[in-house]
C-alpha cells in the first residue's frame, strides 16, 4: 500500500509517504509559506521513493479543523494530485493526527485531550483513545467551543496541541487531576495522517475526489464545502 499524505492545517507544513508500513516525511514550521512548500515536499518524497503519482493507492490530507486557508491548501493540492492520477482520497482529522503523534511517542498514553487554538477565545477540541491497533480513535465528537466548556471523560490523559498553550488558564484547572502531562508545542504531522490513512484505506474508507471535503467545525466562520455546493445548486 502506498499513500501520500499532506498537512497544512496549522503553522506546520508536512508531507509523508506511506509505503507498506514504512513512512518518509518532510516537516517544517513555517507559517504563511505553505503554498510554496507543500508541493515540493511531496515531489521530493515521490522522487526519493522512485514513484510516480499514478503508482500510489491514494492521497490523504488533513481535512481540519485548523486554519481556514491552511485546510484549503492541503485539500487543493491533494485534489489536484488525485485528479491527475485518478486516485481516491482519504480525509484525516487534524485532531486525530495530534492524538496519533502522541500515541506514537508516549507509550503510556491511552487518552489524548487534543486541542487547537481556534482564536475568538475558542478551541477546536476532541478526545481520542488508543485502540487495540494503537491508533487514535475518536471518543465522542469533535467540537469548537470555549476552553472552559470542553467535554472530557473522567479518565487520565495527556493534553496536546496549541490550545494548551493559548488557553492554559481555562483548560488546566478544568481537567486538573485527570492530566498526566501536556505537550504544548506539538503540531499535527503528515506521518501520523499517513498512518491513519493506511488504516482507513484498508477499511474501504477512501472516497472520490468530489466527496473529499474539508471540515471547518465553526459554522459562523465558514460552511462546509458540501453546504456551499448545495447553496449554489439552489440559487
Amino acid at each position: 500500500m502506498k499513500i501520500l499524505a499532506l498537512d497544512t492545517a496549522t503553522d506546520a507544513c508536512s508531507a509523508a509517504l506511506f509505503m507498506d508500513g514504512d513512512i518518509l516525511e518532510e516537516f517544517a514550521v513555517k507559517p504563511r509559506e505553505h503554498t510554496k512548500l507543500i508541493l515540493p515536499m511531496a515531489d521530493r518524497l515521490l522522487a526519493q521513493a522512485q514513484l510516480r503519482p499514478a503508482q500510489l493507492d491514494a492521497v490523504a490530507f488533513s481535512r481540519g479543523p485548523g486554519s481556514f486557508t491552511g485546510v484549503r491548501i492541503a485539500g487543493g493540492v491533494a485534489h489536484g494530485i488525485a485528479l491527475g492520477a485518478d486516485l481516491p482520497v482519504l480525509c484525516i482529522s487534524t485532531l486525530a493526527m495530534l492524538a496519533q503523534n502522541l500515541f506514537n511517542q508516549e507509550p503510556a498514553a491511552e487518552i489524548a485531550f487534543t486541542g487547537i487554538d481556534a482564536r475568538m477565545d475558542e478551541v477546536y477540541w476532541g478526545v481520542y483513545r488508543r485502540n487495540r491497533q494503537n491508533l487514535a480513535e475518536l471518543a465522542g465528537v469533535e467540537s469548537v467551543c470555549k476552553a472552559g466548556a470542553v467535554e472530557f471523560p473522567a479518565q487520565a490523559g495527556f493534553g496536546i496541541g496549541s490550545a494548551w498553550r493559548e488557553s492554559a488558564a481555562e483548560l488546566t484547572p478544568r481537567l486538573g487531576m485527570f492530566l498526566s502531562g501536556v505537550w504544548l508545542d506539538a503540531y499535527p504531522r503528515a506521518a501520523a495522517a499517513a498512518q491513519l490513512a493506511a488504516a482507513d484505506f484498508a477499511l474501504g474508507r477512501a472516497v472520490a475526489v468530489e466527496n473529499a471535503l474539508p471540515v471547518y467545525l465553526r459554522d459562523k466562520v465558514a460552511h462546509t464545502e458540501a453546504e456551499r455546493k448545495q447553496e449554489l445548486l439552489h440559487k
